[in-house]
């Protein structure tokens, strides 16, 4: 029998990314995630649900993710769900869903353009030929 196990979510990065590296020295990369739901209850109140997800990277994309990600930053995940379980220092199991991104898109250009006061509005876009280095 065929199974699926695949999660899509896009929202916005709760903390700044965790980069750890396990005693192989695989890196591992944590992030939380938050999506909003908004909707009008029966009686016309408008209301906003927040829900958290616990994402997972490795390898690469875990370095990529540590890199260029931040606090705030809009980002598209795609992944596998999880649930994790452990024996916490108080001897307690615990458990935990998370996703194991294999697919992490950055949606905004945060820090990219350059502040409005510093854009040069003579420049075209276009290059002239004396712009090339040889």
């Amino acid at each position: 029998m065929v199974s699926i196990n695949r999660m899509t979510i896009i929202g916005n990065l709760g903390s700044e990314p965790e980069m750890r590296f396990t005693p192989n020295g695989r890196p591992v990369t944590s992030f939380r995630v938050a999506t909003n739901w908004r909707y009008t209850t029966p009686d016309g109140e408008r209301r906003e649900e927040t829900e958290w997800f616990n994402v997972v990277c490795w390898s690469k994309l875990a370095e990529q993710c540590n890199q260029f990600l931040s606090k705030g930053r809009l980002v598209y995940v795609e992944g596998r769900l999880r649930m994790r379980t452990w024996e916490g220092q108080d001897g307690q199991t615990r458990s935990r869903n998370e996703i194991v991104a294999d697919r992490v898109k950055f949606l905004d250009r945060q820090g990219t353009a350059p502040p409005p006061d510093k854009v040069d509005e003579s420049d075209t876009g276009e290059f002239v030929p004396e712009d090339i280095p040889f």
